[in-house]
């Protein structure tokens, strides 16, 4: 299941909250229960640990500029 993480605009805390992506977009209580909150973009799963391949290809990655 997934997890998002919200900010409480009362009281500055964050948070977060397992639920399924049915629910994303409902609203959450903090944990001081104030109502007054925000769903937080994450980055977590974004990205990766893939990289690059080093030289080859292309101008630069050849050597052919001067």
């Amino acid at each position: 299941m997934p997890t998002y993480e919200f900010r409480c605009r009362t009281c500055d805390d964050t948070f977060e909250l397992q639920r399924p992506m049915s629910e994303s977009s409902a609203p959450a209580s903090c944990p001081g229960g104030h109502a007054d909150t925000v769903k937080l973009l994450s980055m977590a799963g974004i990205g990766g640990t893939q990289q690059a391949p080093a030289g080859g290809g292309g101008c630069c990655g050849g050597g052919c500029c001067g």
